[in-house]
């Protein structure tokens, strides 16, 4: 096999040029609030991304698609800043090939590839998923001085989503704006995200009927729970801002090839992962839930297009009958 950098070539997509625009922001603030390692990490992720791409078309097109490296970035971001260097690796080349190559590549996958990856670490090293994470870094210039954050050794330090789940105590709603907490690395600035969903709704790069319908989606059913008096669902503004929802419905579930292409189906898609995302975070183990809500979602995404086109092509049978 030969691994030449020569024969390596980018397919040029305009449309994902805007969305690394968005996530650059967000990589950055990962890298002041935990360290140098956020950037080692998704070098490393990139690179293998790419690669296992490359082992696919290198005798057809010989060209990545640009893509790859949208799906390298988001990847990283789920991750805890402390992941190993190995289990990202072993991520990223499940993701890339058993949730996009494998069907075809680019344009045929069902799932969303970043997702698919995370959702097979998650399930196969709960540990350094749920259980390490990392102090923010303190300081005028944060990470941007230091390879990683201190590491927590107390569940009443963790996440937001974990230290509710625990104790039924919530962090300040300030520090979830800001990111000045514990959590993935994309995820903890709340502030940050909604920025960055704006500039993608603005140059409708992402489909907005998405983002809002899993945000109304998931206030109307933490609103439910919550004023019914289930104790384990935190208020809606604060599970708003905590556990990834935000980042999930702004960068995952618009995901232009997994999810519906109408407008009606991607209304319904939204509010079925905005749902299931309480569901899980209230009654099942993981106290995200995001994640398994959009693969959930990708499975519905073909489903909902035939019913919202066989709903509209009923419609229309009469009127050519009169005819």
């Amino acid at each position: 096999m030969n691994l030449s950098l020569k024969n390596v070539k980018f397919m040029k997509q305009a449309m994902m040029r805007k969305v690394l625009y968005s996530l650059l922001p967000i990589v950055c603030a990962g890298i002041y609030f935990f360290g140098l390692r956020v950037l080692a990490l998704l070098i490393v992720v990139t690179l293998f991304a790419c690669l296992t791409e490359w082992v696919f078309v290198r005798k057809t097109t010989h060209k990545i698609t640009e893509a790859v490296l949208i799906t390298a970035i988001l990847f990283t971001l789920t991750l805890p800043p402390q992941t190993p260097y190995w289990i990202a690796i072993i991520g990223i080349i499940f993701g890339v090939l058993f949730g996009k190559m494998v069907f075809g590549g680019f344009g045929k996958n069902p799932f969303n590839p970043a997702l698919v990856g995370r959702a097979f670490i998650y399930v196969n090293f709960p540990k350094f998923m749920t259980v390490e994470w990392t102090k923010p870094v303190d300081g005028l210039l944060g990470g941007f001085t230091t390879y990683l954050g201190q590491p927590i050794d107390a569940i009443t330090q963790s996440t937001p989503m974990l230290i509710y789940r625990a104790t039924g105590e919530t962090a300040p709603i300030k520090d979830m704006l800001f990111g000045n907490i514990a959590g993935s690395i994309g995820e903890t600035s709340a502030l940050l995200i909604i920025l960055m969903g704006i500039y993608l709704i603005y140059t409708k790069t992402a489909a907005k009927e998405t983002i809002f319908s899993v945000l109304a989606g998931f206030l109307i059913m933490d609103s439910i729970f919550y004023f019914s008096g289930f104790q384990q669902v935190p208020n809606p503004i604060y599970g708003l801002l905590a556990g990834g929802i935000l980042f999930g419905a702004v960068f995952m579930a618009t995901d232009p090839i997994s999810s519906p292409k109408t407008f009606q189906g991607r209304i319904v898609y939204g509010l079925l992962i905005g749902c299931i995302t309480v569901i899980i975070r209230g009654f099942a183990l993981f106290a995200g839930g995001i994640m398994f809500a959009i693969l959930i979602g990708n499975t519905f995404a073909p489903i909902l297009d035939e019913a919202v086109n066989a709903i509209k092509n009923r419609k229309k049978l009469p009127v050519k009958e009169g005819k």
